[in-house]
């Protein structure tokens, strides 16, 4: 009987043993931090190195957030630093702290074997970022570098940047003869072709299209400071509000976090349109909301208090 009872007590404390290794290594992945490295250029600077972090916080996530930095840098740019081993970077990147350090000089190889990164960004430079053509052969060689140097289990995004204000006087806006709306179209349409050409990108970030549906609300064309980077208040955070809805799968809008300067309303329209860039990510959608002291309703739509 003694025995009995020992063989039942064995096998019912194994059980317990059991689950509770079953949820700790549950806790452990979940408070585990999001990894995410862009190989970019001003426009990466502009969509993740501010409110990403702080976004992913207050729905309780964790991040480290790497920058491969270069102003106007193309991935045929990208490419050549990537066979010569180039110390050309600026390696920004935010800890589990929140805290952004910089380290110059910096190259591919050392960033990529730096964390093991859950995500890669890859993007074009902006005025090429409509023009298909100018994606390769730069591209396959960079994911061929990028995966020799990444787990397995990495995986690969495509930014969809943003097309110019209408009064944008950046050289490069002549590839689309001056036209807002022609770049847009271009720009996702490359997007799209990528997508459906090349099955190595596990996501695409709409950023470039949360600003257009923004540009359709009350905001107007108002999203960038110099004609081409974003507003530093509610353009940036338009664009991070995309990154966190593609990176966990959770509707931003109603996210608590915003930054400073950004009334309720202006914070409405970042976060619908970047909910509904995520829900149609290559067509823009018109956001309804009303400039006014007001609540936000379910459908997007502002109601007077």
């Amino acid at each position: 009987m003694q025995r009995k009872r020992f063989a039942i007590f064995s096998r019912g404390l194994a059980l317990v043993l059991s689950l509770m290794l079953v949820l700790c290594v549950q806790v452990a992945f979940a408070d585990r931090p999001l990894k995410l490295l862009a190989i970019g250029n001003s426009f990466s600077e502009d969509a993740i190195e501010q409110n990403l972090f702080e976004l992913a916080a207050a729905a309780g996530h964790q991040m480290v957030i790497g920058n491969m930095y270069i102003g106007g840098c193309s991935l045929e740019r990208h490419w050549g630093n990537a066979q010569s081993n180039k110390p050309d970077y600026d390696y920004r990147k935010i800890g589990i702290d929140g805290k952004m350090t910089r380290t110059a000089n910096y190259t591919l190889d050392k960033a990529l074997r730096d964390e093991q990164w859950d995500y890669v960004s890859l993007q074009q430079v902006s005025q090429l970022s409509g023009m298909y053509s100018s994606f390769q052969p730069h591209l396959d060689s960079l994911i061929a570098y990028v995966r020799a140097r990444v787990p397995a289990t990495t995986k690969l995004i495509w930014h969809v940047t943003w097309a110019y204000a209408q009064n944008s006087t950046h050289g490069g806006f002549a590839n689309y003869d001056r036209n807002q709306d022609k770049m847009y179209r271009a720009i996702v349409e490359g997007a799209q072709r990528l997508k459906k050409e090349n099955a190595q990108f596990s996501l695409f970030v709409p950023v470039g299209t949360a600003i257009q549906n923004a540009r359709t609300s009350f905001v107007g064309d108002h999203l960038n400071r110099d004609g081409f980077h974003l507003d530093l208040v509610l353009g940036r955070y338009t664009a991070a509000c995309t990154w966190f809805e593609c990176l966990f799968g959770t509707k931003v809008v109603g996210n608590r976090y915003a930054p400073k300067g950004l009334n309720k309303a202006q914070k409405a329209v970042a976060q619908w349109a970047a909910h509904l860039a995520v829900e149609l990510p290559f067509e823009c959608s018109p956001v309804y909301i009303v400039n006014t002291a007001t609540k936000v309703s379910a459908d997007g739509l502002v109601e007077k208090k």
